[in-house]
């Protein structure tokens, strides 16, 4: 029993258990403030997977897809969780749709604490890129008034590869500073091409779940709740 609280306390307080009091308390007032703001379930899943994502891109190794050869002279390598970055605009998605826009509420939260549970560096990468998604969903919005499920793909089109260069970028050089890792660790065209691949496909599932409640006359397709589950994670 006490090897698994131990263990909790470490994973909480990010293997620095002389601080679980503060990061408990820290945690607990931004809980609240997520519930206060309307936030349930997803929103507290959203919160929770950005900070961990960010984490794992430091923590986690990579694993081999092709060795090095003669036409990958480093070979090719993948981070396991890469496909999951689809994931968070999903449940970006699904926190919108109950939060509005106080969804950046959460967002914000989550980048706050990746920098204590992430390198800064990809805690930093993570929020530029959040940043790049946004102001392109809203400048999709302001000048084409496309409809919602519309908007979803083309800022996902647009956005994807911008913000997830960046936070690759960001994984690159925080793995470069931290590991000792030679450039290009994370930042190579199979990574980008996943990571693009997760998040689109996440927003082709989206834009057509919402494409059906418009269709339904479930949701306004021309309101502007920047409900757009694109861009990276983070």
């Amino acid at each position: 029993m006490m090897d698994l609280l131990n263990g909790l306390i470490d994973a909480i307080t990010n293997n620095q258990p002389q601080n679980k009091w503060p990061v408990i308390a820290g945690l607990s007032v931004t809980l609240g403030l997520i519930y206060y703001f309307r936030g349930r379930f997803w929103a507290f899943l959203y919160f929770a997977t950005i900070p961990f994502l960010n984490w794992s891109f430091g923590i986690v190794d990579s694993f081999t897809l092709l060795s090095p050869s003669e036409n990958f002279s480093r070979g090719v390598e993948i981070h396991p969780l890469t496909v999951v970055t689809g994931l968070v605009f999903v449940f970006r998605d699904f926190v919108q749709r109950r939060m509005g826009h106080r969804v950046l509420i959460v967002m914000a939260l989550a980048i706050a604490w990746s920098f204590y549970y992430a390198w800064p560096v990809i805690a930093l990468a993570s929020g530029l890129a959040f940043a790049v998604s946004e102001i392109t969903d809203w400048l999709i919005f302001t000048f084409t008034k496309y409809r919602l499920s519309t908007r979803i793909i083309l800022s996902s089109a647009i956005a994807a590869p911008v913000d997830t260069t960046i936070f690759l970028y960001g994984a690159d050089l925080a793995r470069q500073i931290k590991l000792g890792d030679e450039p290009g660790n994370m930042l190579h065209l199979a990574n980008w091409i996943v990571f693009i691949t997760g998040k689109m496909i996440g927003a082709v599932i989206v834009s057509w779940l919402i494409r059906q409640r418009e269709k339904a006359g479930k949701v306004d397709p021309y309101e502007d709740d920047g409900a757009s589950p694109k861009t990276t994670f983070g």
